[in-house]
Protein backbone atom coordinates (compact mmCIF):
# COMPACT_ATOMS: atom_id res chain seq x y z
CA UNK A 1 0.00 0.00 0.00
CA UNK A 2 2.81 2.34 0.90
CA UNK A 3 4.40 1.53 -2.48
CA UNK A 4 1.20 2.50 -4.33
CA UNK A 5 0.94 5.82 -2.47
CA UNK A 6 4.59 6.57 -3.24
CA UNK A 7 4.03 5.81 -6.91
CA UNK A 8 1.01 8.15 -7.07
CA UNK A 9 3.02 10.88 -5.36
CA UNK A 10 5.78 10.51 -7.93
CA UNK A 11 3.41 10.54 -10.93
CA UNK A 12 1.10 13.36 -9.83
CA UNK A 13 3.39 16.25 -10.84
CA UNK A 14 3.61 14.85 -14.38
CA UNK A 15 -0.10 14.08 -14.62
CA UNK A 16 -1.04 17.55 -13.39
CA UNK A 17 1.44 19.16 -15.76
CA UNK A 18 -0.08 17.57 -18.87
CA UNK A 19 -2.79 20.21 -19.50
CA UNK A 20 -0.16 22.94 -19.19
CA UNK A 21 2.27 21.23 -21.57
CA UNK A 22 -0.39 20.34 -24.18
CA UNK A 23 -0.72 23.83 -25.60
CA UNK A 24 -2.81 24.55 -28.68
CA UNK A 25 -0.79 24.98 -31.88
CA UNK A 26 -0.06 28.55 -32.86
CA UNK A 27 -2.52 29.92 -35.41
CA UNK A 28 -1.04 31.07 -38.72
CA UNK A 29 -1.44 34.74 -39.63
CA UNK A 30 -4.26 35.36 -42.07
CA UNK A 31 -3.19 35.65 -45.71
CA UNK A 32 -3.23 39.16 -47.11
CA UNK A 33 -6.18 39.65 -49.49
CA UNK A 34 -5.21 39.43 -53.15
CA UNK A 35 -7.12 42.57 -54.02
CA UNK A 36 -7.67 45.81 -52.14
CA UNK A 37 -10.55 48.25 -52.38
CA UNK A 38 -10.28 51.94 -51.57
CA UNK A 39 -12.98 54.53 -51.13
CA UNK A 40 -10.77 57.28 -52.51
CA UNK A 41 -9.55 56.50 -56.02
CA UNK A 42 -9.20 57.75 -59.57
CA UNK A 43 -12.64 58.40 -61.12
CA UNK A 44 -11.51 56.45 -64.19
CA UNK A 45 -10.81 53.40 -62.03
CA UNK A 46 -13.10 50.98 -60.20
CA UNK A 47 -11.55 51.46 -56.75
CA UNK A 48 -10.05 47.96 -56.80
CA UNK A 49 -6.27 47.59 -56.62
CA UNK A 50 -3.82 44.81 -57.42
CA UNK A 51 -0.17 45.12 -56.41
CA UNK A 52 -0.67 48.84 -55.90
CA UNK A 53 -2.25 49.41 -59.33
CA UNK A 54 -5.83 50.59 -59.70
CA UNK A 55 -7.91 48.63 -62.19
CA UNK A 56 -9.54 50.77 -64.88
CA UNK A 57 -13.13 50.81 -66.07
CA UNK A 58 -13.85 48.65 -69.10
CA UNK A 59 -14.47 50.55 -72.31
CA UNK A 60 -18.04 49.78 -73.36
CA UNK A 61 -19.24 48.63 -76.76
CA UNK A 62 -20.69 52.11 -77.33
CA UNK A 63 -17.12 53.26 -78.04
CA UNK A 64 -16.50 50.69 -80.78
CA UNK A 65 -16.25 53.49 -83.31
CA UNK A 66 -13.25 54.92 -81.47
CA UNK A 67 -11.43 51.61 -81.96
CA UNK A 68 -11.90 51.96 -85.70
CA UNK A 69 -10.87 55.64 -85.94
CA UNK A 70 -8.84 56.40 -89.10
CA UNK A 71 -6.04 58.11 -87.18
CA UNK A 72 -5.33 54.95 -85.15
CA UNK A 73 -2.91 53.72 -87.80
CA UNK A 74 -0.79 56.83 -87.31
CA UNK A 75 -1.21 57.01 -83.50
CA UNK A 76 -0.50 53.36 -82.72
CA UNK A 77 1.05 51.95 -85.91
CA UNK A 78 -0.51 48.48 -85.59
CA UNK A 79 1.37 47.25 -88.66
CA UNK A 80 4.61 47.68 -86.71
CA UNK A 81 3.07 45.73 -83.84
CA UNK A 82 2.10 42.84 -86.09
CA UNK A 83 5.54 42.80 -87.67
CA UNK A 84 7.13 42.69 -84.20
CA UNK A 85 5.03 39.64 -83.23
CA UNK A 86 6.68 37.56 -85.97
CA UNK A 87 3.66 35.35 -86.52
CA UNK A 88 3.79 32.29 -88.75
CA UNK A 89 1.21 30.77 -91.10
CA UNK A 90 -0.76 28.17 -89.14
CA UNK A 91 -0.34 29.87 -85.75
CA UNK A 92 -3.22 29.91 -83.28
CA UNK A 93 -3.54 33.39 -81.80
CA UNK A 94 -5.93 34.67 -79.13
CA UNK A 95 -6.96 38.31 -79.36
CA UNK A 96 -8.12 39.07 -75.81
CA UNK A 97 -10.49 42.01 -75.57
CA UNK A 98 -10.94 41.83 -79.33
CA UNK A 99 -13.52 44.61 -79.32
CA UNK A 100 -14.68 45.48 -82.83
CA UNK A 101 -12.09 43.18 -84.40
CA UNK A 102 -9.70 45.95 -85.43
CA UNK A 103 -6.68 43.70 -84.84
CA UNK A 104 -8.51 40.38 -85.14
CA UNK A 105 -8.77 40.51 -88.93
CA UNK A 106 -5.23 41.77 -89.34
CA UNK A 107 -4.06 38.83 -87.26
CA UNK A 108 -6.19 36.49 -89.38
CA UNK A 109 -4.36 37.68 -92.50
CA UNK A 110 -1.00 36.98 -90.85
CA UNK A 111 -1.75 33.40 -89.72
CA UNK A 112 -3.44 32.49 -92.98
CA UNK A 113 -6.14 29.90 -93.71
CA UNK A 114 -4.28 27.15 -91.82
CA UNK A 115 -4.14 29.31 -88.70
CA UNK A 116 -6.84 30.59 -86.41
CA UNK A 117 -7.63 33.70 -84.40
CA UNK A 118 -9.67 33.26 -81.23
CA UNK A 119 -11.43 36.60 -80.78
CA UNK A 120 -12.32 36.88 -77.08
CA UNK A 121 -14.52 39.54 -75.54
CA UNK A 122 -16.91 39.71 -72.60
CA UNK A 123 -19.37 41.98 -74.42
CA UNK A 124 -21.79 40.21 -76.79
CA UNK A 125 -22.27 43.43 -78.73
CA UNK A 126 -18.58 43.44 -79.68
CA UNK A 127 -18.73 39.80 -80.75
CA UNK A 128 -21.79 40.57 -82.87
CA UNK A 129 -19.75 43.21 -84.73
CA UNK A 130 -17.00 40.67 -85.38
CA UNK A 131 -19.47 38.10 -86.69
CA UNK A 132 -21.00 40.67 -89.04
CA UNK A 133 -17.56 41.53 -90.41
CA UNK A 134 -16.61 37.87 -90.74
CA UNK A 135 -19.67 37.35 -92.91
CA UNK A 136 -19.12 40.50 -94.97
CA UNK A 137 -15.44 39.68 -95.57
CA UNK A 138 -15.99 35.91 -95.90
CA UNK A 139 -13.41 35.18 -93.20
CA UNK A 140 -13.29 31.59 -91.97
CA UNK A 141 -10.26 31.52 -89.66
CA UNK A 142 -11.71 33.63 -86.84
CA UNK A 143 -13.62 32.14 -83.92
CA UNK A 144 -15.52 34.59 -81.67
CA UNK A 145 -15.52 33.50 -78.01
CA UNK A 146 -17.45 35.08 -75.18
CA UNK A 147 -15.23 35.07 -72.12
CA UNK A 148 -15.99 36.04 -68.55
CA UNK A 149 -14.31 38.42 -66.13
CA UNK A 150 -12.25 35.49 -64.79
CA UNK A 151 -11.88 33.16 -67.76
CA UNK A 152 -11.28 33.79 -71.49
CA UNK A 153 -12.68 30.32 -72.24
CA UNK A 154 -9.70 29.23 -74.31
CA UNK A 155 -8.77 25.59 -75.00
CA UNK A 156 -5.93 24.23 -72.86
CA UNK A 157 -2.41 23.94 -74.28
CA UNK A 158 -3.60 25.06 -77.71
CA UNK A 159 -2.52 28.67 -78.31
CA UNK A 160 0.78 29.89 -79.76
CA UNK A 161 0.37 33.55 -78.84
CA UNK A 162 -2.03 35.52 -76.65
CA UNK A 163 -2.27 39.22 -77.45
CA UNK A 164 -3.71 41.90 -75.17
CA UNK A 165 -3.73 45.39 -76.64
CA UNK A 166 -4.68 48.11 -74.14
CA UNK A 167 -6.85 45.65 -72.23
CA UNK A 168 -5.00 43.95 -69.35
CA UNK A 169 -5.27 47.07 -67.16
CA UNK A 170 -9.07 46.69 -67.32
CA UNK A 171 -9.21 43.08 -66.06
CA UNK A 172 -11.23 43.05 -62.85
CA UNK A 173 -9.59 39.74 -61.92
CA UNK A 174 -6.06 39.93 -63.37
CA UNK A 175 -4.70 36.95 -61.44
CA UNK A 176 -7.49 34.61 -62.46
CA UNK A 177 -7.30 35.79 -66.06
CA UNK A 178 -3.53 35.33 -66.18
CA UNK A 179 -3.85 31.82 -64.74
CA UNK A 180 -6.43 30.87 -67.37
CA UNK A 181 -4.49 32.39 -70.26
CA UNK A 182 -1.27 30.64 -69.30
CA UNK A 183 -3.13 27.31 -69.14
CA UNK A 184 -4.23 27.94 -72.72
CA UNK A 185 -0.71 28.52 -74.03
CA UNK A 186 1.34 25.76 -75.53
CA UNK A 187 4.69 25.19 -73.79
CA UNK A 188 6.89 28.04 -75.00
CA UNK A 189 3.83 30.01 -76.12
CA UNK A 190 3.96 33.78 -75.80
CA UNK A 191 1.85 36.11 -73.64
CA UNK A 192 2.04 39.63 -75.06
CA UNK A 193 1.04 42.86 -73.30
CA UNK A 194 0.66 46.07 -75.31
CA UNK A 195 0.07 48.97 -72.93
CA UNK A 196 0.41 52.73 -73.15
CA UNK A 197 3.62 53.80 -71.44
CA UNK A 198 2.99 55.28 -68.02
CA UNK A 199 6.69 56.20 -67.86
CA UNK A 200 6.19 58.74 -70.64
CA UNK A 201 4.38 61.92 -69.53
CA UNK A 202 3.77 62.82 -73.18
CA UNK A 203 1.43 59.85 -73.65
CA UNK A 204 -2.02 61.46 -73.62
CA UNK A 205 -4.05 58.49 -72.29
CA UNK A 206 -5.75 58.64 -68.86
CA UNK A 207 -3.56 57.56 -65.95
CA UNK A 208 -5.26 54.26 -65.03
CA UNK A 209 -5.30 53.23 -68.68
CA UNK A 210 -1.48 53.20 -68.81
CA UNK A 211 1.05 50.81 -67.26
CA UNK A 212 4.78 50.85 -66.68
CA UNK A 213 6.89 47.95 -67.92
CA UNK A 214 8.00 47.47 -64.30
CA UNK A 215 4.41 46.99 -63.15
CA UNK A 216 3.62 44.48 -65.89
CA UNK A 217 6.71 42.45 -65.02
CA UNK A 218 5.92 42.68 -61.31
CA UNK A 219 2.45 41.23 -61.82
CA UNK A 220 3.73 38.43 -64.04
CA UNK A 221 6.57 37.51 -61.66
CA UNK A 222 4.12 35.36 -59.67
CA UNK A 223 3.00 33.46 -62.77
CA UNK A 224 4.54 30.49 -64.59
CA UNK A 225 5.96 32.67 -67.35
CA UNK A 226 9.34 34.27 -67.90
CA UNK A 227 10.01 37.70 -69.33
CA UNK A 228 11.44 37.42 -72.82
CA UNK A 229 11.74 40.96 -74.12
CA UNK A 230 10.27 44.46 -74.16
CA UNK A 231 9.97 46.20 -77.51
CA UNK A 232 9.65 49.97 -77.83
CA UNK A 233 8.98 50.17 -81.55
CA UNK A 234 5.57 51.86 -81.20
CA UNK A 235 4.96 55.59 -80.73
CA UNK A 236 3.19 55.43 -77.37
CA UNK A 237 2.96 51.80 -76.24
CA UNK A 238 5.43 49.19 -75.14
CA UNK A 239 5.22 45.52 -76.13
CA UNK A 240 6.09 43.31 -73.16
CA UNK A 241 6.56 39.67 -74.09
CA UNK A 242 6.54 36.65 -71.76
CA UNK A 243 7.00 32.98 -72.51
CA UNK A 244 5.26 30.05 -70.83
CA UNK A 245 7.61 27.86 -68.85
CA UNK A 246 7.18 24.25 -67.85
CA UNK A 247 5.32 21.36 -69.37
CA UNK A 248 1.83 21.32 -70.81
CA UNK A 249 -0.95 21.77 -68.26
CA UNK A 250 -3.30 18.76 -68.14
CA UNK A 251 -6.73 19.56 -69.49
CA UNK A 252 -9.06 18.68 -72.28
CA UNK A 253 -9.50 21.01 -75.20
CA UNK A 254 -12.80 22.82 -75.11
CA UNK A 255 -14.97 22.54 -78.18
Amino acid sequence: MRCIRALITLLCPFVLALPICAQAPESKPEAKPRYETRAEHDPDGIGKFYMGREIAHVMGHEAAGWLERPEREKEEQPTKLLDALKLHPGDVVADIGAGSGYLTFRLADRVGPRGKVLAVDIQPEMLALIRERMKARMVNNVEPIRGTEKDPKLPANAVDLILMVDVYHEFEYPVEMADAMIRALKPGGRLVFVEYRLEDPKVWIKLVHKMTEKQVRKEMAVQSVKWKQTLDVLPAQHIVVFEKVGKAVPGEKKE
